[in-house]
């Protein structure tokens, strides 16, 4: 009995060393194309809309907030469940209303999050 728990034991052990090892990823073949571009402070605007189709906080708001914020040209995003808004600075030479809206309307499925309200102020 006690020479199986020793070996369920190493074995654990094993797997949870062999497991844990960090690969490193290859940059993305398109690298050049996927640099951020510095934001013209002169240039950024602030968006506010309502997002509806958001379900909860950490998985819908939190994602839409990610999305928005690693988006190029975007200098800061909060998305606010409880209030179904979102408000977010851009660059207005890098991003647009428009391009904001497609982006996050295509988050997830594509289906579930639709964009309405949108106030484009400088």
């Amino acid at each position: 009995m006690n020479i199986s728990k020793l070996l369920f034991a190493a074995s654990i052990t094993g797997l949870l060393f062999t497991s844990c090892k960090q690969t490193a990823s290859a940059p993305p073949e398109n690298a050049a194309t996927t640099a951020k571009h510095t934001i013209n402070p002169e240039k950024v605007q602030t968006a506010s809309f309502t997002i509806t189709g958001m379900t909860c906080a950490i998985g819908c708001a939190k994602t839409i907030e990610k999305e928005l914020s690693e988006t190029d040209g975007v200098q800061k995003a909060a998305v606010d469940f409880d209030k179904k808004q979102a408000t977010v600075s851009y660059d207005s030479s890098i991003q647009t209303p428009e391009s904001l809206t497609k982006l996050v309307e295509a988050t997830a499925d594509g289906k579930t999050y639709k964009v309405s309200n949108m106030i484009a102020s400088k």
